[in-house]
């Protein structure tokens, strides 16, 4: 068989037979890893005769076909079709009214036919007729209304004096409320606040959730459930004892050392939500809740029924009795009648932290921030939680998401996370992608999705293969994206993408372009086209958030004084040795130092850790980037990484509390009353109101 057939059958499904990870460089891969890649999407190309065959099947599905399952197009623009020549269309919006579209390969939708989704209808001379979802989305999404500032945080480390153990909504709305109205900030960003799979240990990374669709109610703040106020006499006894148990295990992170520990968190709170499931709810709360239920479907009813379900017999939905993999089998369905109240339980937990996500994001409005709070987006779900069991139809089985081999990791990157198929989606009308988003947009002011690369491509590797043996498969970038601005404009949210690392030519541009902001940090924004000196404050791009760091990234207190160095010497993360790496990072800090200086960014010279943090804050704030963030951690000099890549349990990932220089930790109390944050708040507050 010619290699052409297979690579041709491969491009026909969006699957790369090479791939550069330099302009001058190309690497095929290898093509056991295609032929495993097409399995995967249900397409057989094993053999000469199976990719013939193959090939012949895709040619009878498309030849035919008078419309694409799917029509997106921006506001204002023509669609990219080919018609026959007399092919009339008709648009039934979402209205309910019908328009006719002329000439639709040089025309945008009729008037009539705005920003939304529809059902598009097409009539060709000899007969045929055809019909397929129209997505219309915005043109360009909107900004935040003015260049503005927030605090970056992973919620679990921001603990305040009710907190039980490790931050949580109550926190949130908290944390928003002071940064608006005292410190005239316009967002704070969160890490992804996902529900994890249940397990002890819990995995703590937030980007490896059991389903990206729901929160975490380890995030619950018990005391603000309206029903609590309502325990019986001996109930309430009960939960005063939790909540001296709960403050044990905060002043156990606060005041001894220990690590922030989600399993203790949450035993004692679902022990807590027990009691307090015994009160009944009143008439209003019950029909918040019943619409909650109806508004959530099936999407939330899986959920639930796979949570219950993990109760009885593990997390790992794989080795369940066969007639529990399938979510639509009797099996199931029998499951979840008998168990009927477990399941509810976790419907009405659900609806519990989503009202408390609600109140966090209205107190970020109400303080006066202009964007609020900024979620984050995984790039994927854990292959043994609630969302791989539900939307089995729409991942691809035995693949796994990470990234190729580059400069800084020269065996590439396994994630662990199944990726989206682009024909399923493409199949349900993108109809899963479309309910993710309306989920994490349902109270956010804005959402960071990373690797946002992945709504062009991802690197696919298949399973038991290293991630040096993957490939990349694209995605209808056109239809990504277009589902993306439709949901965050009906949001009225601010959509930030990280974009960091390999980043295939014009996908920056594109985003751009649709009004999604980039990411810009600024020990990678250098100008390589004159040698890799540091990037002047103008020349960086507008249309970005700006930060010093980043939760993957040392802390900007230990990136100045090389500590960080040190730790990834101790832990035997280095590649080359320690004085080489000390030289080439000392090196890389002098050269920011002399920029900030040269710029009279710097007055109180390089001696002084707080004054430096505060220059190169003083620097984002000189650039026309228009969102700033400001790494919680660095506003009160905090020396340790919140996540060390290349470890497991040789650091404390995702496990710390945030603190002072000398690593004592301090509560959302002492972090608000802290003059040296309140320095660092001065500062940009006064670099956006300079002319």
């Amino acid at each position: 068989m010619a290699v052409s057939e297979r690579a041709r059958l491969a491009a026909l499904h969006g699957v790369d037979t090479s791939y550069r990870p330099a302009p001058d460089q190309e690497i095929r891969v290898p093509e056991e890893t295609v032929v495993a890649v097409l399995a995967a999407l249900g397409v057989d190309a094993s053999t000469p005769a199976a990719v013939r065959d193959a090939l012949a099947e895709h040619e009878r599905r498309t030849l035919g076909r008078l419309l694409p399952r799917n029509v997106v197009v921006r506001e204002g623009q023509a669609p990219r079709l080919r018609l026959p020549s007399g092919t009339t269309l008709r648009v039934e919006t979402e209205d309910g009214t019908g328009h006719d579209w002329s000439r639709p390969e040089k025309q945008p939708p009729p008037p009539g036919v705005g920003i939304g989704r529809h059902a598009l209808r097409a009539h060709a001379p000899d007969g045929r007729t055809a019909s397929a979802q129209l997505v219309v989305a915005p043109a360009r999404l909107a900004g935040p209304p003015a260049r503005t500032y927030g605090f970056m945080a992973q919620l679990y480390s921001v603990l305040s004096s009710r907190s039980w153990g490790m931050g949580d909504l109550g926190d949130l709305a908290d944390l928003a409320a002071w940064a608006g109205r005292a410190q005239g900030a316009g967002f704070v960003q969160v890490n992804p606040l996902h529900v994890a799979v249940p397990g002890r240990p819990t995995d703590p990374s937030p980007y490896r959730p059991s389903s990206r669709r729901f929160p975490d109610p380890v995030y619950l703040r018990v005391e603000e459930i309206p029903e609590y106020a309502y325990l019986c006499p001996a109930d309430r006894e009960r939960a005063a004892d939790l909540l001296q148990r709960a403050a044990v295990l905060r002043e156990s992170v606060l005041q001894k050392e220990a690590l922030i520990d989600r399993d203790a968190v949450w035993e004692l709170k679902r022990e807590a939500l027990v009691l307090v499931r015994k009160v009944p709810l009143s008439p209003g709360r019950r029909t918040a809740y019943v619409d909650f239920l109806a508004g959530q479907g099936q999407a939330l009813d899986d959920h639930a029924t796979w949570s219950t379900l993990a109760e009885i017999h593990g997390s790992e939905w794989r080795s369940w009795p066969a007639g529990l993999r399938d979510p639509r089998s009797a099996q199931v369905a029998r499951a979840r009648s008998e168990h009927l109240e477990q399941v509810d339980f976790h419907c009405w937990l659900a609806w519990l932290t989503d009202s408390q996500l609600g109140a966090a994001q209205r107190a970020a409005r109400d303080a006066g921030m202009a964007v609020g709070i900024v979620h984050d987006l995984a790039v994927g779900a854990h292959p043994s939680g609630s969302d791989a069991w539900a939307l089995q139809d729409a991942l691809a089985r035995g693949m796994s998401v990470g990234a190729p081999p580059d400069a800084f990791n020269a065996h590439g990157q396994d994630w662990g996370l199944p990726p989206w198929r682009p024909d399923a989606l493409d199949a349900t009308g993108y109809a899963p992608y479309r309910d993710l988003l309306r989920a994490v947009l349902r109270h956010a002011g804005g959402l960071r999705i990373d690797h946002v690369m992945g709504l062009f491509r991802l690197w696919w590797v298949p399973e038991g293969r290293p991630p040096t043996a993957g490939t990349y498969v694209r995605y209808d970038a056109d239809a990504m994206l277009g589902v993306l601005a439709l949901e965050a404009h009906r949001a009225g949210a601010v959509v930030i993408g990280e974009d960091l690392g390999t980043v295939e030519p014009g996908v920056r541009e594109e985003l751009a372009d649709r009004g999604i902001l980039g990411t810009s940090v600024l020990w990678f924004e250098r100008d390589y086209d004159r040698g890799g000196r540091p990037l002047a404050p103008e020349a960086w791009r507008a249309s970005a958030l700006a930060t010093v760091t980043t939760h993957d990234l040392p802390s900007t207190a230990a990136r100045l004084t090389g500590e960080h160095v040190g730790l990834r010497h101790r832990l035997g993360l280095l590649g080359r040795p320690l004085e080489e790496e000390q030289a080439d990072d000392a090196v890389e800090v002098a050269e920011w130092l002399a920029l900030l200086g040269r710029l009279g960014l710097l007055p109180e010279g390089t001696g002084d850790e707080e004054a430096v943090v505060k220059a190169l804050h003083r620097f984002l704030a000189r650039t026309p980037a228009l969102m700033l963030g400001v790494w919680l951690p660095d506003a009160v000099g905090d020396r340790r990484p919140q996540n060390l890549p290349g470890t497991w349990d040789q650091y404390p990932n995702w496990r710390l509390p945030i603190a002072d220089p000398d690593g004592h930790p301090l509560t959302l109390e002492q972090l608000a009353a802290s003059p040296r944050l309140h320095a660092l708040a001065e500062e940009l507050r006064a670099g956006l109101d300079a002319p």
